[in-house]
């Protein structure tokens, strides 16, 4: 549970005076905790958001925000329709606050790692595709290699993976940057186009035609991923493109298991990436009730990309891992 700091005295320094020094800001009662909410108001747009990641009340938030603005002497942030945009003098303090919060962790990683003997910890975020055909034979390397570094995964949409980077709890991702995103905030490295297809379970009538059309696929269950999501809108765009009815009856999901589980049980159908299908299709287990359903149109999402945060260094034990990560792309793209 994040702490409030308690009501900000009148008697501040003032950061116009000739007395304004390196420490005005400590000295005045910045703490971590107004980092941590200037930091989370740029990366929503929202107070309640910030709250919410937080883990405080929206009326807490707020006597945060008012807080650092009585602390820096100036306003940080401006309420419009959808939410609140940071001031300049706010984008300047959510830059420095992202900083200090990314080595506060980075010095509590060092610390771990020194008191455990292990070789260091690496954070990545990948959406599937190339997580299964890039991170996997990647990680491989590492521990065969350095057995001691200690990897952490997270699979997941750009969406979200994008906004935690930003958030220092990634080293870097593989996927997209969103369009609601300052594409500034970011480096990216392209590294592969990911081909996507339709899945259905064994048995189902579709398979018995050589290719489906679009038009054959009316009438069935979808799953698919939540609304918004690239891959969705992608084939949304194919249906729209063709003049084809979008599907109705939907599941929205983002765990491919229970997109799985839905598939081999109903006749639904499922667009997932053809390097996900192909290794469901592949196991001995449920999941190979799950075949690609033939069709006469192909499902190209746009290319995926290494991302790092901007100005910020990857550690060691995470460059290693980017650059092996890298060259696995490159033996892909041939």
């Amino acid at each position: 549970m994040a702490i409030v700091s308690g009501p900000v005295s009148e008697d501040r320094i003032d950061v116009h005076s000739d007395n304004f020094g390196d420490d005005a800001f400590l000295r005045a009662g910045l703490k971590l905790n107004h980092l941590r909410m200037i930091v989370a108001i740029e990366d929503s747009g929202q107070i309640s958001a910030a709250a919410e990641s937080l883990n405080i009340s929206q009326p807490a938030a707020s006597r945060m925000l008012a807080e650092m603005e009585s602390i820096v002497k100036t306003p940080l942030y401006e309420r419009i329709a959808r939410g609140v945009v940071l001031t300049t003098f706010g984008q300047a303090l959510a830059k420095r606050a992202r900083k200090i919060l990314l080595e506060l962790r980075e010095a509590g990683r060092e610390i771990s790692e020194l008191k455990s003997g292990k070789g260091g910890s690496v954070f990545i975020g990948a959406v599937t595709a190339p997580a299964m055909s890039l991170v996997v034979p990647a990680i491989d390397k590492v521990r065969k290699a350095f057995p001691g570094i200690e990897i952490n995964i997270e699979v997941e949409t750009s969406n979200v993976l994008a906004r935690e980077l930003l958030a220092a709890r990634h080293d870097f991702i593989i996927g997209r940057i969103p369009d609601d995103l300052n594409p500034r905030l970011f480096e990216v490295r392209e590294i592969g186009i990911e081909k996507a297809c339709l899945i259905v379970r064994r048995d189902h009538p579709l398979l018995k035609k050589n290719v489906s059309s679009l038009a054959d696929l009316h009438g069935y269950g979808w799953v698919f991923q939540p609304p918004g999501t690239l891959l969705r809108r992608t084939l949304e765009d194919i249906f729209l493109a063709a003049g084809v009815p979008l599907p109705e009856n939907i599941v929205n999901t983002s765990s491919l298991l229970l997109t799985c589980a839905i598939i081999c049980e109903t006749d639904a159908i499922a667009p997932v990436a053809l390097d996900v299908a192909q290794f469901l299709a592949g196991q001995d287990a449920k999941a190979s009730d799950v075949r690609v359903l033939p069709t006469d149109f192909n499902i190209d999402v746009k290319p995926y990309s290494l991302i790092t945060a901007r100005e910020r260094a990857l550690p060691p034990s995470a460059r290693l891992l980017y650059d092996l990560i890298f060259e696995e792309s490159r033996k892909h793209r041939g």
